[in-house]
């Protein structure tokens, strides 16, 4: 992940997206994983960079994070 990349991770039974090299969280927290990721994937989307998902546990394997890279995508 490089600073300005949009993270999506889970803390306390809530569900967050971030701003790689930055500390406050976008936005509100979420309930479940699956808004939480639509919400950073669109955000990576809109900022045109990588988007990543991590469980307390560390990435996991099979996040949407793994799809193309915004930047890769032809419109």
């Amino acid at each position: 992940m490089a600073a300005g990349d949009i993270e999506t991770f889970h803390r306390n039974g809530i569900w967050f997206n971030r701003i790689v090299g930055e500390s406050r969280t976008i936005g509100d927290g979420f309930d479940n994983e699956e808004d939480a990721v639509r919400a950073g994937r669109g955000a990576a989307v809109a900022r045109q960079v990588e988007h990543t998902v991590r469980t307390e546990e560390g990435p996991s394997a099979d996040a949407p994070g793994q799809q193309p890279h915004p930047r890769d995508l032809i419109w």
